[in-house]
């Protein structure tokens, strides 16, 4: 089995004594590259805070994570930003695209993290922008994008990353129906056919069909797993 996530007891607490608060509780996973798994749960249920723990962008109080084999709890504070390089990108509800930049400049801004310039970088750009249907759109700035496209944005640069997780935080919110399991057919081809690990946190029962297998949270808890018959 191809394990991309595997947590054992994850927890985090904010604050202590009488005044703290478990945000994620004791979550054992063991997630598979080639699947996009679907996080669902109510506001405050833990989803956003889980997700920024398995994206190394906030520190476990207790448990462990390890991303492809490699332990992530041990690791210090000025390591993690390597590990989260190597391993993840995110796709986020707010598109999170920088507003002065086209939509060709904000996906070869994340080639150029990857340490990919020139030519070659600009060419990849073109070709991941025309497998998001951005084609005639590399030009536009994020303003003169409809929700739709800024999000398809937002997957190219995780495709520019090629980091095998790709989280995403309610990537469907802002947008209908439609557009909503547009993008989710495009998550759900970077999973099959890239062999990526996707997790997509949402409140959106409408996609529900699209996910391989679908994790249900609540008060901090993973408190029903199960995969999706198709």
């Amino acid at each position: 089995m191809n394990i991309a996530i595997e947590t054992s007891g994850l927890s985090k607490t904010y604050g202590t004594g009488s005044v703290s608060v478990d945000a994620v509780r004791s979550v054992d996973l063991q997630l598979q590259g080639g699947e996009v798994i679907g996080l669902f749960g109510p506001s405050g249920s833990g989803k956003t805070t889980l997700l920024s723990m398995l994206g190394c962008l906030l520190r476990p109080t207790e448990g462990s994570l390890k991303l492809y084999g490699t332990d992530i709890t041990g690791l210090q504070e000025k390591e993690l930003p390597g590990i989260r390089k190597k391993y993840v990108s995110f796709v986020f509800q707010g598109f999170n695209l920088f507003p002065a930049l086209t939509a060709f400049e904000n996906v070869m801004l994340a080639m150029h993290v990857k340490g990919e310039r020139g030519a070659a970088a600009e060419i990849k750009t073109h070709r991941i922008l025309e497998e998001v249907g951005l084609t005639d759109r590399g030009n536009f700035l994020p303003r003169d994008l409809s929700g739709g496209q800024k999000q398809r944005v937002s997957i190219a640069r995780a495709l520019a990353t090629a980091s095998p997780v790709i989280l995403a935080d309610e990537p469907t919110a802002n947008l209908d129906h439609l557009n909503g399991r547009k993008i989710m057919n495009m998550l759900r081809v970077l999973a099959t056919e890239k062999s990526k690990c996707v997790i997509v946190a949402t409140h959106d029962i409408r996609i529900a069909d699209l996910f391989d297998q679908i994790l249900q949270m609540e008060d901090g808890q993973i408190i029903k797993k199960g995969k999706v018959s198709r």
